[in-house]
């Protein structure tokens, strides 16, 4: 019987050590403004700390997000990013900022985060959101989940899945969402598959996606 305890502690422990180190480790001090020094020898999950003692508030201040993106592109949206890389107070805190602004039927494409969920709000405009959950069993196709999103509604994206947002109206739209990460990270679906440095080979992707490589083909020289 004790055996069969101290083997389930073991278990418990395991599994809660998997999850803390799946997010942003909790910061150890107060804070820990980031230093962006590229000659340093000191290597860190995150970055390195700037000494307390001249740090200032403009260490935790950033301007700015009052300014909406450029969405002349070809998708027709602009994130601007707060994270630990443009405001160094985040550092260690594992949270950080988008302003997202869509065009006439912009999107946001499809996307995914790995180290971070995120929570969305729309402050302006219609937004179509949506994400797919991961591989299920044989057989079954990802469940697709979607909300038609006005100004003032939330929704979630859980980390590390596919995501998308998608402005269904004829003005322009606005969002606003937040990470549980500092640097979240961001991998958009096709740029990465189809433009790749080096490509991925097409006999590869042809086989992938079940078409002829002349489409694959096409589908790179756009990236």
């Amino acid at each position: 019987m004790a055996l069969k305890f101290f083997v389930l502690i073991i278990a418990i422990l395991a599994v809660v050590t998997s999850i803390s180190h799946a997010y942003d480790p909790s910061p150890l001090q107060d804070f820990c403004v980031a230093v962006n020094d590229s000659m340093t020898t000191v290597f860190v999950n995150g970055k390195v700390c700037k000494d307390p003692k001249i740090v200032t508030a403009d260490d935790f201040f950033k301007s700015g997000l009052n300014v909406a993106g450029n969405t002349s592109n070809n998708v027709g949206s602009a994130v601007t990013m707060v994270n630990v890389n443009n405001l160094p107070g985040l550092n260690t805190l594992g949270i950080s900022l988008v302003r997202i602004d869509y065009a006439p039927y912009g999107l946001n494409p499809p996307h995914t985060h790995p180290r971070g969920a995120e929570i969305l709000t729309v402050l302006e405009g219609t937004l179509y959101a949506g994400f797919v959950l991961s591989n299920p069993g044989p057989n079954m196709k990802n469940k697709l989940f979607t909300k038609i999103l006005h100004p003032g509604d939330v929704f979630v994206f859980p980390i590390g899945l596919i995501h998308f947002q998608f402005n269904v109206g004829k003005t322009k739209a606005v969002a606003f969402a937040g990470l549980s990460s500092q640097n979240p990270g961001v991998i958009t679906i096709a740029n990465a598959v189809f433009g790749s440095d080096p490509p991925i080979n097409d006999d590869i992707l042809a086989k992938a996606f079940q078409v002829d490589k002349k489409i694959v083909d096409y589908l790179q020289s756009q990236f």
